[in-house]
């Protein structure tokens, strides 16, 4: 006589948890390198001019300032602006402007070491402690080779700090993807540092598989996900105004239901769902503006700014993080969304692209807000986009032309 059903239920429990979290680490995203460029042995005058730049920050600026509130974007935009092509004169202008509001290093309450570094994870006063040590890594372990000082502090051990780089409102990842397109050990080390003090409570959802269950309904697609959390009604009245300190409420006091939208993206084709991811992306910045309030969001940007990171690094970090990096994304898009009080998605937002991406490139180098960070990176991250999946039907090119023109500002 066959066994009673019920004793297969605790087998199809496990196999349900095993085909939704560990078969990811068996997945991978097959895109080719966005072009490197090393600035640190070019001979030219505009490589060097980045890489003195990018040095001149790195000794006399802290990585975070203003209360250990801000993130210092200065590689974000020199990086942005060269790859865009500005001359060595626009980049010194980016350069004295955008240190205007930066602070100087300060101490540390004390050092860290090799064997204590995790205990400090998250405390930012330890920014400039974070710095010296990764930098002591380089120098006296792995002979100048950041590469290596990445492989074994980003990649190893059980809770690898990869999985945390979304602390901060991602700007950790954001560092991280221009350090390594621009083959840069400053940026390196500040980007480790950036995620040893950014590091927070995001990281469990990727470090534990316990948080990666059913959803109560599944789709592959980002977009349709979205459009659920626009409509469902259990946000309604969650927060009085929209702001990035919703998302610690979100988290704290609603997390089954943010991590039901979370886990509803079903992922069964890597790439073309990392392609819907970066749509998406694009999306919320210039389709959840209703035309004539130029009402550009500045968290909202950071999901634009994020994906873009993500696709620089899957390339080129190991294959059996790309699922948890991209899932990771995806836990500050959602959150960041729900923040801002999920505003109307409009896809019928769209006009054809009147002018080309040089006309882009003048207005990110050129144009009234060439000195405005998050301006630039997210033209730079629809470019690329862009030059990634095709842009046969040109949405990226009409996304960025009419940001770059609508563009007055942001909102908070």
């Amino acid at each position: 006589m066959s066994s009673p059903m019920i004793a297969w239920v605790p087998v199809v429990n496990r196999l349900a948890k095993y085909f939704t979290t560990s078969n990811y680490a068996a997945q991978s995203i097959d895109l080719p390198s966005v072009e490197i460029n090393d600035v640190e042995t070019a001979p030219e005058k505009r490589p060097r001019t980045l890489k003195h730049l990018l040095r001149a920050n790195h000794v006399n600026y802290s990585i975070l300032y203003h209360n250990l509130e801000y993130h210092n974007h200065m590689a974000h935009l020199l990086g942005s602006a060269y790859l865009f092509g500005a001359d060595a004169v626009q980049m010194n202008k980016i350069y004295d402007e955008e240190s205007k509001e930066l602070e100087e290093w300060k101490d540390s309450p004390a050092e860290v070491t090799d064997k204590d570094w995790r205990e400090f994870l998250g405390d930012k006063r330890y920014q400039r402690a974070f710095v010296d040590f990764f930098e002591d890594e380089l120098a006296l372990k792995y002979d100048y080779d950041w590469k290596e000082v990445a492989n074994e502090y980003l990649y190893s051990g059980k809770e690898p700090l990869i999985n945390g780089l979304i602390g901060g409102l991602g700007h950790p990842l954001i560092h991280l993807g221009y350090a390594y397109e621009l083959s840069n050990k400053e940026l390196a080390m500040e980007a480790l540092a950036m995620a040893s003090s950014s590091y927070n409570y995001l990281h469990k959802y990727l470090d534990s598989p316990s948080y990666t269950q059913p959803s109560t309904y599944s789709t592959t697609s980002p977009l349709e996900i979205l459009h659920k959390i626009a409509a469902d009604t259990r946000f309604d009245g969650l927060f009085e105004e929209r702001g990035a300190a919703n998302m610690d409420m979100l988290f704290k006091d609603h997390e089954p239901l943010i991590l039901e939208h979370w886990n509803a993206w079903k992922i069964v084709d890597p790439n073309k769902q990392f392609e819907d991811s970066q749509e998406a992306a694009m999306t919320l910045l210039v389709k959840t503006v209703q035309p004539g309030t130029h009402a550009y969001d500045f968290f909202m940007v950071h999901i634009l700014t994020t994906s873009h990171a993500v696709r620089i690094l899957l390339p080129l970090i190991p294959k059996k993080f790309h699922i948890n990096l991209v899932r990771q994304w995806w836990l500050l898009a959602i959150a960041v969304y729900a923040a801002q009080l999920r505003p109307k998605i409009d896809e019928d937002l769209e006009v054809k692209p009147v002018k080309g991406w040089k006309y882009v490139e003048e207005m990110a180098v050129s144009g009234p807000w060439a000195t405005d960070a998050h301006y630039v990176k997210a033209l730079r991250a629809m470019k690329a986009a862009a030059f990634t999946w095709g842009d046969v039907h040109e949405r990226y090119l009409a996304a960025a032309i009419h940001f770059a023109d609508d563009f007055k500002g942001w909102i908070f």
